[in-house]
């Protein structure tokens, strides 16, 4: 039983063959998976597809490299679907500055008004970081984010970072990288964040673990990031499927 905590099966690169991708996952163990909505078109199919399939949740937010095209009337439109009982987070959410589309200040700004509304619906946050980590960390801690907790998806950071987002009530989410061999900061942060904090992602269509690196990512997938959590930890695959799923219906209020 392995749960991918963040997939975008809304994306258009599923157009073609969504079922048998959705059929895979199930034949590998993923028995619940989280779809992120972050836009108007994005956030729509999300929902689209937690009505339709039961093992599916949604998180709905707004992205930075978006951040400029958020209206207020969007940010109201994410805080009447958090009452649905199946959007489990608000996010993806945070800072990215490697795109120049948003500006830093309004990008800021977006992320802040999010952290707000998370708060005023009392869910978790689902965190995109891009070359920003200073300030997300910082903006977490201002905001008092902590309250509500959340993820840090597909965590690139140092081990010391992910301890000191760990302190502020953050699940650490490891994803394809951390099976790449020369990606010496995943596997440090998997071996030195406890398992009670991890939790497994695929962000398909983006980041294929190996030995797919570089084709398209699916939720079945999830399974090598587990088995390469497992190698390192020296735990079995069972274990860290067992650890990281309970983690993650705990932090969506998932029975």
């Amino acid at each position: 039983m392995l749960f991918d905590t963040h997939v975008h099966l809304n994306a258009e690169q599923y157009k073609e063959d969504l079922e048998e991708v959705i059929e895979r996952a199930l034949n590998e163990g993923i028995s619940r998976m989280v779809v992120v909505g972050f836009d108007r078109p994005t956030i729509e199919k999300a929902m689209e597809l937690v009505e339709k399939y039961d093992f599916m949740y949604a998180s709905v937010g707004w992205h930075p490299v978006d951040a400029i095209d958020m209206k207020d009337e969007d940010l109201l439109w994410i805080e009447e679907l958090a009452s649905h009982p199946k959007v489990v987070a608000i996010g993806e959410m945070g800072l990215d500055y490697y795109w120049d589309k948003s500006p830093k200040e309004i990008q800021k700004e977006v992320f802040r008004r999010q952290i707000q509304l998370a708060k005023k619906v009392k869910l978790p946050i689902v965190i995109h970081n891009r070359e920003a980590t200073a300030d997300i960390v910082e903006i977490l801690k201002e905001e008092g984010a902590e309250e509500v907790g959340g993820i840090m998806h597909c965590f690139s950071g140092s081990s010391e970072t992910a301890k000191e987002c760990v302190d502020m009530n953050f699940y650490i989410s490891l994803g394809g990288p951390v099976t790449f061999k020369n990606a010496k900061k995943p596997k440090e942060v998997a071996e030195a964040i406890p398992l009670e904090k991890l939790l497994i992602e695929t962000d398909c269509p983006y980041l294929a673990p190996h030995p797919y690196r570089g084709k398209r990512n699916e939720p079945s997938y999830v399974k090598l990031v587990a088995e390469q959590i497992a190698e390192i930890k020296g735990l079995s695959l069972e274990e860290v499927a067992e650890v990281t799923t309970a983690n993650a219906q705990k932090l969506f209020g998932i029975n």
